[in-house]
């Protein structure tokens, strides 16, 4: 911080709490506004606060049909907390603040602070701001001030970790408010991208997701149509880097360069997130999405062809305007062939200022309710027959934190396969921390999970362990007496966040 930035800190340690709604963009931002908020001052408050903080932030997303409807009930159940808590701030950010702007603060009056997508650096100065002036500071940026990436930090995971290579998107799909809220798309440069990688690596992170709107379209800006291949691969040299993940690309771009990349970069995990949206090609043209379906069922075959045990999810809308039966049937069509390990299915709502929401032919309620429940129906089955045929592999796991909800009650542990699966293993006698990696033997799938119910026969302990262990590590206090380990959040799940505006929806 520069001093006229130290200036604007807050005198004492004041607590917030930041929530986070939407894409994998906006849990990235969140990290960001933790960081900043404790570069300034700041403290966080204790998991379960729910709205118990000096500071209360809401990272809000837009493309949801009812999303202000959910961000005014909550900052509704705030108003009466913020009259008995003198000194109380709120602030909301997010797509929803940039694209509503000034209605917010007519709709809340209690808001503090408004600002965008384009502008998270500034949030401790327009608390500050606000705090000093006793009235509403309402800024939102029409241009990226600074990538996410390049902002203080306060990453949930101690040895994994995103790591934003664009921002913004170049695309018109019908159904998608993004590219209006976080504009054209902007390309980080190859050296400052490595270097963030490699100083997270010297920290203890041992695998990064690459995150962009649209991943594989990186290098649109910077005249290099093969950019992001030569980025995977030089990820590939950098020592200590474990797993490389991606998300999300587009299949008009996904060009031959960059599975070449996937099958020869050993630490590029065979995980490929590549959204479909819809079989029926008539949909597609109406979504404005720039491939059809013989292209995409080809990009899946020669995946397949260079990485065999891929594991490869997708992103369906079901219900968009015009689709018949007989445009369902192809979607479903298409699932059968490609064979996803699973999809993110969503039922069509109306998004506010986007073309589709004002096409004819939109669908009744009840009949894209049955369209879904058949689509999850089909996807499911074909999910748990993929997963069956892991039964009997040996993995490498990445042990997680908080993946397995039940694992205190059945003495295991969870994490993740080089594929992204979720795997339950046996609880070994040694310790294992999250960041450290084992080998085990899958002996029982579920559509959603696998299960190593055998011993485990190898443990490895990692750098990554090592930086989860030193991050929970409880300070010593004067007489000897150590505290509790204080509880951290879950790592971000990949490769997408189901619901709100999911990075892999607006591709």
């Amino acid at each position: 911080m520069t001093s006229s930035d130290r200036s604007q800190a807050v005198d004492e340690k004041r607590s917030y709490e930041v929530r986070t709604y939407g894409c994998q963009m906006n849990v990235h931002d969140s990290e960001r506004l933790s960081g900043l908020l404790e570069d300034a001052g700041y403290v966080r408050a204790p998991e379960g606060s729910d709205g118990d903080a000096d500071v209360v932030v809401f990272n809000t997303c837009a493309v949801r049909e009812n999303a202000d409807n959910k961000l005014y009930g909550n900052l509704g159940r705030l108003a009466p907390m913020k009259t008995k808590r003198p000194g109380m701030q709120i602030a909301v950010g997010g797509c929803l603040a940039q694209k509503d702007r000034d209605t917010i603060v007519k709709k809340a009056p209690w808001v503090d602070v408004v600002f965008g997508t384009h502008n998270i650096g500034k949030l401790p100065v327009l608390l500050e701001r606000a705090r000093i002036q006793e009235e509403a500071q309402v800024e939102i940026a029409e241009s990226l001030e600074a990538f996410p990436s390049t902002l203080p930090t306060r990453r949930e995971s101690a040895y994994a970790a995103w790591v934003s290579i664009s921002v913004g998107c170049n695309n018109t799909c019908t159904f998608c408010i993004v590219p209006a809220l976080r504009g054209k798309e902007e390309d980080r440069r190859p050296g400052d991208i490595l270097a963030e990688v490699e100083a997270l690596v010297a920290e203890g992170v041992s695998e990064i997701t690459l995150l962009g709107q649209n991943v594989n379209a990186y290098g649109s800006d910077l005249g290099d149509r093969e950019a992001f291949s030569k980025l995977l691969r030089a990820c590939g040299q950098i020592e200590g880097l474990e797993r490389v993940r991606f998300t999300s690309p587009h299949p008009r771009d996904f060009t031959d360069d960059v599975i070449a990349a996937m099958a020869e970069t050993p630490n590029v995990m065979p995980q490929l997130h590549m959204p479909l949206q819809s079989g029926s090609d008539p949909i597609l043209k109406a979504m404005r999405r720039s491939y059809r379906q013989e292209r995409f069922l080809g990009i899946i075959e020669k995946v397949r062809a260079a990485i065999p045990h891929a594991a490869i999810s997708t992103d369906i809308i079901v219900g968009f305007p015009g689709e018949t039966e007989e445009d369902f049937q192809q979607t479903m069509h298409v699932v059968r062939e490609a064979r996803f390990a699973n999809a993110f299915t969503f039922q069509y709502s109306k998004r506010p200022g986007t073309p589709a929401a004002d096409m004819d032919g939109q669908i009744p309620k009840e009949v894209v309710q049955d369209r879904y429940m058949r689509l999850v129906a089909l996807q499911e089955e074909i999910s748990w027959e993929e997963n069956k045929k892991q039964v009997g592999r040996t993995l490498e796991v990445m042990v997680a934190e908080g993946e397995g909800r039940k694992d205190g009650a059945t003495h295991r542990l969870s994490g993740r396969a080089p594929d992204n699966r979720l795997v339950h293993f046996t609880k070994p006698e040694q310790e294992v921390r999250p960041g450290d990696v084992v080998t085990v033997d899958i002996t029982y799938a579920a559509p959603h999970h696998l299960l190593a119910e055998g011993p485990t026969p190898t443990v490895r302990r990692t750098r990554a362990g090592d930086a989860w262990e030193k991050r929970n590590a409880a300070p010593a206090q004067p007489a000897g007496v150590m505290l509790g380990i204080p509880t951290l959040g879950v790592p971000a799940a990949l490769p997408a966040v189901a619901s709100g505006c999911s990075v892999p929806a607006s591709s």
